[in-house]
């Protein structure tokens, strides 16, 4: 069985929850609390980061390798497509959640809210919620403009981008933080994407402190 060190907010962590629930691949998870440092976990993963995954006698970390790897090892479903034209769009939209949307909107809304709390690191920066809730609105808008225009974020499938993205959105829509009123089409893709299996655990995770909102479960939302 694997073993996926995570923390149930964390949208690289779900992300690779959401792979691994998508192949149907058995894996125990465990809490990691990667502030506090602790040697075990340094020795699994120096850069003291989650996502940590074991998986078939290795030890791996970083999100996005890790997905890749999933899926080239276990082939099926793929949620990568074929062609290298294809492929790089993929891999666009997984950096562009990873990389610009974390920057500007995850970090300064549920990094704010919820990690400083729960690490015991001050308390929210008025400046970064505000700076991630108008950040956010050119998100969606981004978002929308891509669905008005292909199946799925990156094509016509299903593909780790969807995930990618699902994975912020998710933990975002734990503390209310997404306006799903802004759009009706981004609305049925994440209601789309929120009823396949591989999402069931997550939507199942309770942070102490922090309980989810009534329709964050609701698959008719």
């Amino acid at each position: 069985m694997a073993t996926l060190y995570h923390v149930p907010l964390s949208p690289f962590c779900r992300k690779v929850r959401l792979v691994l629930g998508e192949k149907r691949i058995e894996c125990e998870l465990i809490e990691e609390k990667y502030w506090e440092q602790d040697p075990d976990f340094l020795r699994r993963n120096p850069a003291a980061k989650v996502p940590v995954l074991k998986i078939d006698g290795k030890t791996m970390a970083e999100s996005a390798p890790i997905c890749e790897y999933l899926d080239e090892a276990y082939p099926e479903p793929s949620l990568m497509p074929q062609g290298a034209d294809a492929r790089y769009e993929v891999r666009r939209l997984v950096s562009w959640f990873d990389d610009k949307f974390h920057h500007e909107v995850t970090a300064n809304l549920l990094y704010e809210r919820v990690n400083k709390k729960v690490m015991k690191a001050g308390y929210p920066d008025s400046k970064n919620i505000k700076t991630g809730a108008q950040r956010i609105k050119y998100h969606l808008d981004y978002m929308t403009w891509l669905l008005e225009h292909r199946r799925w974020l990156a094509g016509d499938n299903m593909t780790l981008a969807d995930f990618a993205a699902a994975a912020h959105l998710s933990s975002l829509d734990y503390i209310s933080d997404v306006d799903w009123n802004r759009s009706e089409t981004l609305k049925d893709w994440y209601a789309k994407i929120k009823s396949r299996p591989a999402f069931r655990s997550i939507l199942a995770d309770q942070v102490s402190g922090f309980p989810p909102p009534a329709h964050y479960a609701d698959l008719d939302f």
